[in-house]
């Protein structure tokens, strides 16, 4: 393996209660390779496929991209450059990074990580269904194509009898999966009708995926646990342990495939949908702009929401990945390059669906916006219906859906990867024993398959749709998202976080940086907020049922727990030391302690955290208060 690993010193306390043979040094990434994998891993899913794509069509196809790279280079780079940084500067998971650089918003690591937990227990649901879709793709006769199966009903119609059935499709439900929605999506073209009125006209994809996969028509399944979904979990979750329960000693290894395939999968699915008849079409309703959208205010809030989804941001997961780096590492142009690879994959992936969408409207004879779906409607029903229509159907169903698992299968470990990492930092004395991270990581595993059984019930659909959507609402990372701006920008200090940044990579990172997180990201992330306050208030609709008061207090649970973690956490730093709320760790390494650690207009707004010894130079003053035990 060749691990690099350095030894992180305890407290006394820590050192009397376990001997230091017993201590198991925190690792590090092996290389820099590991390291660029497994954050592209994570940042890239499952939303880039199914969500992005969507999204361009449906606000003004290339005009999209003008807000999408406001947000991108205003909000999500800087925040995504903060937590990296972060962590790579404390060497710390998402909640103790927090506590070393201000005890007194440790709540901002702990919000994070009740959001990931939320990511741990729901989202791999998304992978059992893929890999239900994956085993089912074998056959020779795709059974979502064919209406002589035991879950179809009288009104099931196949592709061949649709394109004379166009007023089946009407809006339907959100579907906020995955780091890349948090608004209720009311323009998916499929209809997801009522269970008590099903519709006149189904397709047979869609009702392989509802009454099959779902089995929302199963008034027995109801509450009971479909057992073949739940085997798929449960194979989910074996695959992901053994990708993650050595830490970054196993994640490290297994990202080198899950990274990398996934675009393997793009190309070959580019290169045969591009040849296809209609794909030209299919990328003209892709990219072709409308001007008059950008006039919309939610044209602006979809490409700030995709933005903080798409990117990780705001869930600990960054500052976790970070803190295996080397002091010395430029994760300032890792960032930068990453940020530069997740946007690009988006776009390229807008074209590999819109062509084969092009080429299912050309076979149809319909209009491209007439097959055009968003989330799940996308991978299950309007994705695989066009596949379907291929030569060879069950080769490229194979290779679509064994895409689908490892796009969202690098970024579930990785989710796990960073609970595991915040527990580990912030009991290491216990869980930095010998034997205790595997131990930890099939703990992790084995809960969060228990919490997820409810959502592969007989219509557990519900409770899953309330979790996607609250349980990690762009509500909440934005709301952190201001806290982690302020925190940095007016508490730490910009400045002193940008010496911090210089002495670690060794030159300064562009000095927007600093106005951003001051200025910039904070304001459009409240006023995001603020048009984002009516989502909250609104009727909780799912297959066209209003949920009732229960289900209400379950998403307002999922959407206050985080929130409420920042302010209860104040009391903690109170309790010990009211006096050090703000003050650093003072084990962090402080390069430049004689400069002002925040200035505005060439003035100081707060002065520097030692005054100078006047009879030493400048440089011997630096070198005196420079401290670092790794390096």
């Amino acid at each position: 393996m060749g691990e690099e690993t350095v030894d992180e010193p305890l407290g006394p306390e820590q050192e009397k209660a376990l001997p230091e043979k017993e201590i198991k040094p925190r690792g590090k990434w092996a290389n820099k390779t590991e390291f660029i994998l497994a954050m592209a891993g994570e940042i890239i899913g499952l939303g880039n496929v199914w969500r992005f794509p969507y999204l361009c069509f449906k606000n003004g196809g290339g005009v999209f991209f003008i807000p999408y790279f406001v947000f991108l280079f205003f909000c999500g780079i800087p925040v995504f450059f903060l937590e990296t940084a972060l962590g790579q500067y404390t060497s710390q998971g998402g909640v103790t990074a927090w506590r070393k650089i201000c005890p007194m918003f440790e709540g901002i690591g702990i919000a994070s990580q009740v959001i990931v937990t939320y990511l741990n227990i729901y989202y791999i649901v998304v992978l059992a269904w893929g890999i239900f879709y994956l085993f089912n793709s074998f056959q020779s006769t795709l059974p979502w194509s064919t209406c002589d199966n035991w879950w179809n009903t009288d009104d099931c119609h196949t592709v061949d009898s649709i394109v004379s059935k166009l007023h089946m499709f009407n809006n339907s439900s959100d579907w906020s999966f995955l780091h890349n929605v948090t608004l209720e999506d009311h323009s998916d073209d499929f209809n997801f009708t009522s269970l008590q009125e099903p519709s006149v006209h189904s397709s047979s994809e869609y009702e392989f995926w509802s009454y099959r996969v779902l089995r929302i028509n199963d008034g027995d399944s109801n509450g009971k646990v479909l057992w073949d979904l739940a085997l798929c979990l449960l194979l989910a979750w074996v695959i992901c342990y053994f990708c993650i329960f050595k830490g970054v000693k196993s994640t490290g290894k297994v990202v080198y495939f899950t990274a990398t395939f996934p675009y393997v999968m793009l190309i070959i699915l580019f290169i045969r949908g591009v040849t296809l008849p209609g794909a030209g079409e299919g990328i003209k309703y892709y990219l072709y702009p409308d001007f008059s959208k950008l006039g919309d205010a939610s044209v602006w809030n979809d490409a700030g929401t995709q933005v903080f989804f798409s990117y990780a941001v705001c869930q600990g997961v960054l500052t976790a990945l970070g803190s295996y780096n080397t002091y010395n590492n430029n994760c300032y142009r890792d960032c930068l390059a990453l940020c530069c690879l997740n946007s690009a994959t988006s776009i390229f992936a807008g074209f590999v669906v819109f062509s084969v969408l092009g080429f299912m409207a050309h076979e149809l004879g319909v209009p491209v916006e007439r097959v055009t779906s968003s989330g799940p409607g996308l991978a299950f029903i309007a994705y695989p219906k066009a596949l379907s229509m291929l030569p060879g159907s069950s080769f490229w169903s194979v290779l679509f859906f064994f895409m689908i698992l490892l796009l969202g299968l690098d970024s579930q470990f990785v989710c796990v990867e960073s609970l595991a990492t915040a527990l580990t930092d912030m009991f290491p004395r216990y869980l930095r024993r010998h034997g205790a991270r595997e131990i930890l990581a099939l703990v992790i595993a084995v809960v969060c398959f228990l919490l997820a059984l409810p959502l592969v019930t007989g219509r557990g659909i519900f409770l899953f749709s309330i979790i996607d959507k609250y349980g990690a609402s762009g509500f909440t990372l934005l709301f952190i998202a201001i806290f982690e701006c302020i925190v940095i920008g007016w508490i730490y200090g910009a400045d002193r976080f940008l010496h911090n940044i210089e002495d670690m990579i060794g030159y300064p990172p562009m000095p927007v940086f600093k106005y951003c997180w001051m200025f910039i990201t904070p304001l459009i992330c409240g006023i995001t907020l603020l048009y984002n306050l009516g989502d909250l208030t609104g009727d909780i609709v799912v297959y066209d049922y209003v949920m009732g008061n229960s289900y209400k207090a379950i998403a307002a649970l999922l959407t206050l727990s985080p929130m409420i973690c920042i302010p209860l956490f104040v009391l903690r730093p109170m309790y010990y030391n009211i006096n050090e709320m703000t003050t650093p760790s003072s084990d962090l390494r402080q390069s430049q302690p004689h400069r002002p650690i925040l200035t505005l207009c060439k003035r100081v707004i707060f002065g520097a955290q030692v005054k100078p010894n006047e009879n030493l130079s400048f440089e011997a003053n630096e070198k005196l208060a420079m401290h670092d035990p790794d390096v």
